[in-house]
C-alpha cells in the first residue's frame, strides 16, 4: 500500500483534475454558444449547427459542397479549436492557482515552492541554495523556425479572446458586468471570423522579427518580475531567511537570445544588411523597456525633501547630471522643484535617450554599466531615508531588466553550415593566391594542415576591399560580409549584443577551426599575448559546435576534446571569461536531425550518452559546459514537459548554465499570454536551478541497464532505418501524407529544404515531422520502438524487467518513453489507412499500410508492459481525456482535408494550374485548422 501522505496528495491532485476537467467542460459551453451566436447573426446557421462540443450529434461533412462552402466550415472547425485551446489554458492556469490557494506554494510540481521543497527533502540548507541561484542561467532562444502556421494578426485577436477568458474569471462582475465582457468576446469572435486565416505570400524576415520582437520587448520585461516575486514568496514560505535573496545579484541569472536575422543556414534571405537592421531594432527595443521603467520609477518616486533629506551622492549626481545635460537637465529640475528623487530618475532618462543617437554626446550612456552604477546610487540613497519597500517594489526591477536586457534586449547568434564555410574559405585561399581550391574534399590530415598554418598567422588572407570589388566567390563574400557586420557592431556597442558563432553539421575539428581562419579577415579574431597559452590568435566569440546526427553526436567528445586543447581555442575561452574565471564553452545538441536521422529513441540515447561523454571532456580540461538544447515543439523534435526534460537531464551534465531554442509555434503555446509566460519562465529557471543542485549529489547508478538501453536504441534504430530505406518509402511519404502542401505553405521565411534537392536528407526535419502529425501516422515519434523493445521482451525476459523497472525510477528512461507514448496517443490508425488510401500504387501502399500498422500495434502492446500492464487510460487521464476531446472535430477536417488534397493533386497532374491555384488556400487552411486541433506542427 502507498504511504498515507501519497494517498492524500493523489486524492487532491485528482480533485484538482477533476476541477479542471469541468471547468473546460462550462467554459468550451460558453466559447462555443459565443461563436454561434456570431454565426446566426451572419446568416450561417447550418455551420453553427456542426459546432462540435456544443451536446448536439456532430453533422457529416456536406461532400457536394462548394469551394466556398468547405472554406468557411475548416475555417470554423480551426477557431473552434483555437477556442479550445484558450480553454485548456485557461483551465490549467485556473487549476494551477486552486492547488496554490488550497495547498500551498508548496505543491505544484516544478515550480519553485516545489524545487525549494525537494531540494530541503534532500538536505540542502537555505545558505546552500542561496549560494547556488546566482550561479544559474537560463538563456531561451526564440527562433524562426517555420512552424507557426498562424498569422500575426490572427495571434493577436486570440491573445484579445484569452485575456476576455480570464477577466471572466473575477467574481466581482455583476450580471450586466458579465454581459458586456460576452458582448465584447462575441465581438472579437466575429472579428476573427472576418479574417483571413491563412498567409497569402511567405512571412519575409522583418515579419518575423517583428514577432519576436514582440515577446522580448513586451511579454518578458512584464512576466519576469512575476517570476521573481514567486521565488521570494516560496522563499518566504519554505521559511527560508528573506535577507539571503534581497539583492538582486543573488537572483538566478536570466539571458535571451535569437537567431531570427542572423540564422543563415540554408537561408539565403538572411543577408548583411538584414543582420545589421537586427542589431539595431533590437537595441531600439532595449530603449523602449528601460525608458517606460524609468519613466514609472520616475513618476512613483515623489519623495519630497521636506519630508525626507535626500543624500549627498544623490544631491551631487543631480547637479553634475543637470550641469552636464544643459538646457535638458534645467527643464528637469524646474519639472519637480522639491523632488529630488523624481528628478534624478528624470536626469538618467534624459541620459539614456542619447543612447542611439547617430552623434552622442559624452554624457549619454555608452555601456550598461554606467546606467547600473547611477540606478546602484538611487537604490542607496532610498534605502538612506528607510524606503526599503520602495526599492523592493521600484528600483529593484529596474535594476533587474538592466541586468537581464541591458541596451541589446537579446543576443543575436550568427549560425551557418560548415559547407558553406568550407566552400568560402577554398574561395578566399583561391583569392590568396593559394592552392585550397579543394579544400571541401580534402580528408581531415590535410584540412588541419592548412587550417593550423593559417592560425599560426595574425595576417587575413585578403583585404577589405576585396569583397566590394568582386574578387571574391559568392560564400566568401556572403561570410565575411556577414563578420565585418558584427565586427561593426562590437566596435560601436561593445559584445553584449553578439551571441554565439555556431557551425552547424559540425562533423570534424577543422569545421570549427575554418571558421577561426574566416573571422580573423575582420578582426573577430585577434592577436593576443597570454602568460599560460602563449602568444597567438584568439577569438572574442564563441565558436559552437552543432552536432545534429546520430553519427555527429557518437563523434562529439573526441572533436571537442581536439577543439578544447587547441591553443587557439584556449585563448579565445580565457579572452571571453577573463583570467579569473573558468573557461565556459557553449556546445549545441541538435534533437530534429538525430531524430529524422535515427528515429526516436536512438535519438534520446545518444543526445544523453554524448552529454555525459561530453561532461566528461569538459571536466577532465577544466571547462565548464554551456549545452544548448536544439528542442523543437513536438516529441519528435525534442519537445515535452520542461521540468520533466530539465530532470531527466544526464547528472553532471548541467553547472547551472543552460540554453535552449523555443521555436516556432511552440513560442505562442508558452508565451502568448502573461500568466503562461510567468508559469513557463518560472518552470524553466526553478528547473535548471533545483537541476543544478540536485547534480551536486552523488550520482545515481543506472549503468545497469545501460547495455539493454544499447541494444533497444539499435534494435529501434534498425527497424526505423529498414523503413526508411525500403524501396517506394518516398512514394508513400509523397503520397500519404500533405507534405506537397507543406511545401507551398508561407509558414516560414526559410525554404523547407536545405538546397532545394528533392531527397530525404535534404528536407529538414520540420517538414518531415508536421506532415507526417497531419495524416496522423506521427511515425518519427514512435516508429522501432516496438521493434526494439520486443527483441528484448523474447531474447532477455530478465532484462525487459529490468527496462521496466528503470522506466519508473529513473527520470531519463520515463521521460523518454512517455514522451513515445505521448505520440501514441495522437496516431489514429483508422486515418493513416485513410490517408494512405491517397497513394496511387497499390503494392506500395499495401505494403508500407501494413507494415506501419503492426509496429504501431507492437509498440502500443510493448509500452503497456513496460508500464505494468496499465492502460494509458488509467495513468494519463488528462492526455487521453484532450484527445478524446478533439476527436469528433479533427475527423471532420481529416477528411474534408483527403478529400481537397485527391482534388489538388488530380488537377495539377491533368496540368490544370488555375483550379489547383484556386484550391491551395483552403487546403492550406485545413492544414492551420488540423495543427490547431493536434496542438503540434513540427
Amino acid at each position: 500500500m502507498p504511504p498515507e501522505s501519497i494517498l492524500r496528495d493523489r486524492m487532491a491532485s485528482e480533485t484538482i483534475l477533476d476541477f479542471a476537467f469541468d471547468k473546460i467542460d462550462r467554459d468550451l459551453a460558453y466559447v462555443m454558444g459565443c461563436i454561434a451566436e456570431v454565426l446566426t447573426e451572419q446568416g450561417y446557421p447550418e455551420l453553427a449547427a456542426r459546432l462540435p462540443w456544443t451536446g448536439a450529434k456532430p453533422q457529416p461533412p456536406v461532400h457536394a459542397a462548394s469551394r466556398e462552402q468547405i472554406e468557411r466550415e475548416v475555417q470554423l472547425l480551426s477557431i473552434a479549436f483555437q477556442l479550445l485551446n484558450m480553454v485548456e489554458e485557461n483551465a490549467a492556469a485556473q487549476a494551477r492557482r486552486r492547488r496554490e490557494s488550497n495547498q500551498g506554494l508548496l505543491e505544484e510540481a516544478g515550480m519553485w515552492g516545489a524545487c525549494l521543497r525537494q531540494l530541503t527533502e534532500l538536505g540542502f540548507t537555505p545558505v546552500q541554495i542561496a549560494a547556488a541561484l546566482p550561479r544559474i542561467r537560463v538563456e531561451p532562444v526564440l527562433t524562426a523556425h517555420p512552424t507557426e502556421a498562424k498569422r500575426a494578426t490572427v495571434l493577436e485577436q486570440h491573445r484579445e479572446l484569452y485575456l476576455l477568458l480570464v477577466k471572466r474569471e473575477n467574481q466581482m462582475w455583476t450580471p450586466v458586468e458579465q454581459d458586456a465582457i460576452r458582448a465584447e468576446f462575441i465581438t472579437a469572435l466575429e472579428r476573427l471570423w472576418r479574417t483571413g486565416e491563412i498567409r497569402v505570400a511567405k512571412p519575409d524576415i522583418a515579419a518575423e522579427r517583428r514577432s519576436a520582437m514582440h515577446y522580448l520587448r513586451d511579454i518578458f520585461p512584464a512576466a519576469l518580475p512575476r517570476v521573481d516575486q514567486r521565488l521570494r514568496a516560496a522563499w518566504h514560505a519554505s521559511g527560508f531567511p528573506a535577507e539571503l535573496i534581497s539583492d538582486p545579484m543573488t537572483l538566478p541569472k536570466v539571458a535571451f537570445g535569437t537567431w531570427v536575422g542572423g540564422d543563415r543556414d540554408g537561408h539565403p534571405f538572411v543577408t548583411a544588411a538584414v543582420t545589421v537592421e537586427t542589431f539595431a531594432e533590437l537595441r531600439r527595443a532595449a530603449l523602449q523597456v528601460h525608458t517606460q521603467l524609468l519613466r514609472d520609477l520616475g513618476e512613483s518616486l515623489s519623495l519630497s525633501d521636506r519630508l525626507q533629506t535626500p543624500t549627498e551622492p544623490l544631491s551631487k549626481a543631480i547637479a553634475t547630471y543637470a550641469a552636464l545635460l544643459g538646457p535638458l537637465g534645467e527643464s528637469c529640475l524646474k519639472r519637480n522643484p522639491t523632488e529630488p528623487w523624481r528628478q534624478y530618475c528624470n536626469l538618467i532618462l534624459e541620459r539614456l535617450g542619447g543612447v542611439y543617437a547617430h552623434e552622442r554626446s559624452p554624457h549619454h550612456y555608452r555601456r550598461t554599466g554606467e546606467l547600473k552604477a547611477d540606478l546602484l546610487l538611487l537604490r542607496e540613497s532610498l534605502l538612506a531615508v528607510n524606503a526599503g519597500r520602495l526599492v523592493q517594489t521600484l528600483v529593484l526591477p529596474a535594476e533587474r531588466a538592466l541586468e537581464i536586457f541591458g541596451f541589446h534586449l537579446a543576443v543575436l547568434d550568427i549560425r551557418q553550415n560548415s559547407a558553406v564555410h568550407e566552400k568560402a574559405l577554398a574561395q578566399l585561399l583561391v583569392a590568396a593566391g593559394i592552392d585550397g581550391a579543394g579544400f571541401p574534399t580534402w580528408n581531415e590530415k590535410e584540412r588541419l594542415v592548412l587550417v593550423d598554418s593559417e592560425l599560426r598567422s595574425p595576417r587575413p588572407l585578403t583585404h577589405a576591399e576585396a569583397t566590394m570589388n568582386g574578387h571574391l566567390g559568392p560564400e566568401a563574400k556572403m561570410v565575411l560580409e556577414c563578420h565585418q557586420v558584427v565586427a561593426r557592431q562590437r566596435t560601436d556597442h561593445g559584445v553584449e549584443g553578439v551571441g554565439a558563432f555556431i557551425v552547424s553539421m559540425t562533423r570534424s575539428l577543422s569545421d570549427l577551426l575554418a571558421l577561426y581562419v574566416l573571422m580573423r579577415e575582420s578582426g573577430l579574431v585577434r592577436w593576443v599575448k597570454d602568460a599560460e597559452v602563449g602568444e597567438g590568435l584568439a577569438s572574442e566569440m564563441p565558436v559552437v559546435p552543432l552536432f545534429e546526427t546520430i553519427a555527429d553526436l557518437a563523434g562529439a567528445p573526441d572533436i571537442l576534446r581536439a577543439f578544447l586543447t587547441h591553443p587557439v581555442t584556449r585563448r579565445s575561452l580565457r579572452l571571453q571569461a577573463g583570467p579569473q574565471v573558468k573557461p565556459v564553452q557553449q556546445v549545441m545538441l541538435g534533437y530534429s536531425d538525430s531524430c529524422k536521422d535515427g528515429g526516436i529513441f536512438a535519438s534520446q540515447w545518444h543526445l544523453l550518452r554524448a552529454q555525459e561523454e561530453l561532461a566528461v571532456v569538459g571536466d577532465e580540461l577544466g571547462v565548464d559546459l554551456r549545452f544548448f538544447h536544439g528542442r523543437g515543439g513536438t516529441v519528435s523534435r525534442g519537445g515535452g514537459p520542461t521540468h520533466r526534460f530539465l530532470e531527466a537531464l544526464p547528472h553532471g551534465s548541467l553547472h547551472g548554465d543552460m540554453r535552449l531554442t523555443e521555436q516556432g509555434e511552440t513560442i505562442a503555446q508558452k508565451y502568448a499570454n502573461l500568466l503562461t509566460a510567468t508559469y513557463n519562465l518560472e518552470l524553466l529557471v526553478a528547473g535548471t536551478a533545483s537541476t543544478t543542485i540536485r547534480h551536486t549529489l552523488p550520482a545515481p547508478d543506472f549503468t545497469d541497464v545501460h547495455p539493454l538501453l544499447d541494444r533497444f536504441a539499435r534494435g529501434s534504430r534498425l527497424a526505423y532505418e529498414s523503413l526508411l530505406a525500403a524501396d517506394g518509402f518516398m512514394t508513400y511519404f509523397a503520397e500519404a501524407t500533405p507534405i506537397d502542401v507543406l511545401e507551398q505553405a508561407a509558414i516560414g521565411s526559410r525554404p523547407s529544404r536545405r538546397s532545394g534537392k528533392r531527397t530525404l536528407s535534404d528536407l529538414r526535419a520540420i517538414p518531415w515531422v508536421f506532415s507526417w502529425n497531419q495524416s496522423r501516422h506521427y511515425l518519427p515519434g514512435w516508429y522501432g520502438i516496438g521493434s526494439g523493445l520486443q527483441e528484448i521482451h523474447d531474447q532477455d525476459p530478465a532484462g525487459f524487467k529490468l527496462i521496466a523497472k528503470r522506466a519508473s525510477d529513473w527520470p531519463f528512461l520515463r521521460y523518454a518513453l512517455s514522451n513515445i507514448e505521448s505520440n501514441i496517443a495522437s496516431v489514429a490508425p483508422d486515418l493513416m489507412a485513410t490517408y494512405a488510401a491517397l497513394v496511387q500504387d497499390v503494392g506500395i501502399r499495401k505494403a508500407f499500410s501494413e507494415r506501419i500498422a503492426q509496429e504501431f500495434a507492437r509498440t502500443q502492446r510493448m509500452l503497456e508492459l513496460v508500464f505494468g500492464g496499465s492502460s494509458m487510460a488509467s495513468r494519463r487521464p488528462r492526455l487521453v481525456r484532450t484527445v478524446q476531446l478533439r476527436d469528433a472535430g479533427l475527423r471532420s477536417l481529416h477528411a474534408r482535408q483527403v478529400e481537397l488534397l485527391t482534388t489538388w493533386r488530380a488537377q495539377r497532374a491533368e496540368g490544370k494550374t488555375a483550379e489547383a491555384d484556386l484550391l491551395l488556400p483552403t487546403l492550406l487552411l485545413s492544414v492551420n485548422a488540423i495543427a490547431s486541433g493536434l496542438r503540434t506542427t513540427g
